[in-house]
């Protein structure tokens, strides 16, 4: 059996697998190291795979030298990573309306089982990527990595290289903000590490998404992480501009000369839907992303969309407490949050064991000293939205729910409860707990500023005086491991060694389990 360190560490046969002339000689498995980009002209932005279902999958790549439009692409698919068991196959033509990129949705796959893929177009092949479609009844463990917040200008992408050398992934889940808007030195500078944001301006129009997205794109450390697993994508904020919501974004100035919301919108959507292995869901209102995965009888992975498609815009004042009490408010909308009732109710109803909820925003409480909310751009300044959930998770007594969330830059576990400074919920039994969560650090964006001894103590009094907060890591940089059987659900906290130097250097922090049906976390030694 080929595992996925096996697939990593094999040697390819000269150039053909790195993407070399199809003349070339007899195939071998997929090429080389971790950090090596794709040598070929053609496939530049590599390859990426994503949205497994159990018989079907999306296969990305790009035509990054096309001289020709339409550019004819052939693609297969295959059980073994000398790629001579195909499974499927066709011709695809890549467009310049949808800037060259291919996606196929390759069919006739079964469950639970590892695939290899190879692309080729104008006489040269691309890398070999390797992929996995969903189990169908028989799963009994799962393990998912879980980033967020990859800031180009801020450092390297170190977390994407420890991802991409793991043999245990069922799947990366990206939980948003996968690249940013700003232009240089708004929001990191990058010279440094010779990784200015290009174009060198803030990103409106659709010509400036999709630069953004190749730049991105050909970072070694990504593609290799995209090469080796299937990633499930939603966006956050910065894919489209900085708290964004349903009909503008704080960091839209049409005064500016950035044009009309919709328009820079829908420009944001139909890059990122190019550039990412996502399957598209089109509908009256524009293509939403909020979709669900089932891995077998052991899990639900509701993919959620707090930014764009129906959040109310964000309160201007976080002691805004007409604004906090109106109910009405929303961060989902009124048929994304239906959408979710029924799924969450047809996962208890179909015997599920987990259901998680992979969203942007930190769902749990975050208040200062005073009971103040700290930022109500998160699930705090929408009350009503994060109150329909608990009741429905009280009055069906659905357990087993664990929201996995990024965009804060830091790491965090916590109890869900409906007031965590009450009485009603006890943080050494988790009575009165709902659900957990499980809040990744970023990929390199930044924290809060400060010395690491000062940053340590705001983590230890954030604990101490909060009883739902069980973990809080402000200054490390990496990603959530989740890892997931019957019995318990362990979210581990990895963090790089460094993002100012590149490496592969982790090491695991501290892990967190919540048994089934407890709906409460605790510390796992």
């Amino acid at each position: 059996m080929v595992t996925r360190r096996t697939f990593l560490g094999t040697t390819a046969a000269g150039a053909a697998a790195l993407g070399g002339s199809v003349s070339s000689g007899a195939e071998n498995t997929v090429a080389g190291a971790a950090r090596a980009v794709s040598s070929s002209e053609v496939f530049q932005h590599g390859v990426a795979s994503g949205d497994p279902l159990n018989d079907r999958v999306i296969l990305w790549t790009r035509i990054s030298s096309a001289k020709e439009d339409p550019v004819p692409v052939r693609w297969l698919i295959a059980s073994d990573p000398e790629l001579k068991t195909i499974i499927n196959q066709g011709v695809v033509t890549a467009l310049s309306t949808r800037d060259h990129t291919v996606k196929v949705d390759a069919l006739g796959l079964n469950p639970g089982h590892t695939y290899y893929y190879r692309f080729e177009a104008a006489g040269q092949r691309s890398p070999i990527g390797r992929t996995r479609t969903l189990p169908h009844y028989t799963a009994n463990r799962l393990s998912f990595a879980v980033v967020s917040c990859s800031n180009l200008p801020f450092g390297y992408f170190n977390a994407y290289a420890c991802i991409a050398k793991r043999d245990d992934l069922d799947a990366v889940l990206h939980l948003g903000d996968y690249f940013y808007e700003y232009a240089p030195n708004e929001y990191g500078n990058g010279e440094e590490f010779g990784r200015a944001h290009l174009p060198a301006k803030e990103v409106v129009s659709l010509s400036d998404y999709r630069i953004r997205h190749a730049q991105y794109k050909s970072d070694a450390d990504l593609q290799e992480a995209h090469r080796q697993h299937p990633w499930i994508c939603v966006w956050d904020d910065h894919e489209s501009a900085n708290n964004s919501w349903r009909d503008g974004a704080q960091n839209h100035n049409p005064e500016l000369d950035e044009g009309d919301w919709p328009s820079r919108r829908a420009a944001a959507i139909q890059a990122y839907h190019e550039w990412l292995p996502i399957r598209e869901q089109p509908s009256a209102n524009g293509p939403f992303i909020y979709r669900s995965f089932r891995f077998g009888q052991l899990a639900d992975l509701m993919m959620l969309d707090t930014r764009l498609y129906g959040r109310d815009q964000q309160l201007e004042d976080r002691f805004d407490e007409a604004g906090l009490n109106d109910l009405d408010r929303t961060i989902l909308g009124l048929d994304q949050q239906a959408w979710l009732a029924e799924q969450l109710r047809a996962s208890v109803r179909h015997g599920i064991g987990w259901r998680l909820l992979g969203q942007q925003l930190m769902f749990g409480q975050l208040i200062d000293d005073e009971g103040i909310l700290l930022n109500v751009d998160q699930w705090d300044g929408y009350p009503g939205s994060r109150a329909a959930i608990l009741d429905q998770l009280e009055q069906e007594q659905i357990d087993n729910v664990v929201v996995l969330t990024g965009d804060i830059h830091t790491a965090w576990a916590m109890d869900i409860a409906r007031e965590p400074m009450g009485d009603e919920y006890d943080p050494a039994t988790g009575r009165g707990s709902l659900a957990v969560e499980l809040v990744t650090t970023s990929v390199t964006s930044p924290g809060p500023k400060g010395e690491p001894a000062d940053l340590q103590q705001r983590e230890q009094t954030l604990v101490n005086n909060r009883p739902h907060i069980q973990y809080v890591n402000l200054r490390e940089h990496g990603y959530l491991l989740l890892d997931i059987d019957a019995q318990r659900t362990r979210g581990e906290f990895w963090f790089v060694d460094s993002i100012v130097e590149r490496g592969d250097g982790e090491y695991l922090a501290a892990a967190y389990v919540t048994e089934n049906g407890a709906n409460h976390l605790s510390r796992d030694a």
